[in-house]
């Protein structure tokens, strides 16, 4: 399954090049994810997701698998995995960066292989629930990372991370249909971005 989609952000070409190739000055900005491990080209971390009372937790790996300076594009190969064994994700994730006016448009295009539940339920949705986060990642992005704020200090403590809450991401119509699955679903979406957006 392909989910294509877009963004902009406020920085010359070369800048948001390195600055969204940092993927531990970003990952907090992921809903409801957190970076876990760094292990040579391999990005370790975690996502919950919520609804209502219920919360889970999946595990995702990605890697670099290409990085084109020139052209200012980016391969990353993902996998997430439902930690109660319902449901997996695999995701090809190519990330592209253009000029716009003083800013620079990034083109995100995903190719997406799920198994589970959430194989049922089809493009539309997790398109919907995709653009959806990605628009709280860039907000985040913007409002953290690119205003040049210093980072928040390092306490030592781990950083407990809210879950993404799907009753305010999905919306209620989407829920009543695909309340079975929606977990999945946004578990799988939420890696994704995880993995490099």
């Amino acid at each position: 399954m392909k989910i294509e989609d877009r963004f902009r952000v406020n920085l010359p070409l070369e800048e948001a090049w390195r600055v969204l190739l940092d993927i531990e000055r970003i990952a907090p900005c992921m809903p409801g994810a957190e970076l876990q491990e760094v292990e040579g080209d391999e990005y370790r971390g975690v996502v919950k997701v919520k609804v209502g009372p219920i919360t889970a937790q999946y595990k995702g790996v990605a890697k670099l698998a290409e990085v084109d300076e020139g052209a200012h594009r980016a391969v990353i190969d993902a996998q997430g995995r439902d930690t109660r064994g319902q449901g997996n994700a695999k995701a090809l994730i190519t990330m592209a960066l253009a000029p716009d006016g003083d800013g620079t448009e990034v083109s995100i295009d995903n190719d997406v292989t799920v198994t589970g539940k959430v194989a049922q339920f089809g493009r539309g949705v997790m398109a919907d629930v995709s653009t959806k986060l990605l628009g709280q990642f860039v907000e985040c992005l913007e409002s953290r990372v690119l205003s040049g704020a210093p980072p928040p200090t390092d306490t030592g403590e781990p950083r407990e991370v809210a879950p993404v809450d799907l009753l305010r991401t999905a919306g209620a119509p989407v829920l009543k249909r695909l309340v079975p699955a929606v977990i999945v679903l946004a578990a799988v979406v939420v890696v994704l971005v995880l993995l490099l957006r």
